[in-house]
């Protein structure tokens, strides 16, 4: 792929975020919100994950020497 076709379909995609961002319409379809919810929904419960292995780890840590 050539430099310049690289960078006109960076600019293209520029320019349709930009038109989206000026028209006020993000979504273009109900495929693009529910996509959007799947996303974030999925990156909750990686965030969520992760803070329950940090605290498993801190609890572990704190109530193992209180055990002996």
């Amino acid at each position: 792929m050539d430099n310049r076709d690289l960078a006109q379909d960076f600019q293209d995609q520029f320019n349709d975020v930009v038109s989206r961002f000026q028209s006020k319409q993000f979504f273009q379809s109900e495929w693009d919100i529910a996509s959007f919810a799947v996303f974030f929904i999925f990156i909750g419960m990686v965030l969520m994950l992760f803070i329950i292995v940090l605290l498993r780890c801190c609890c572990s840590c704190c109530c193992a020497d209180d055990e002996k």
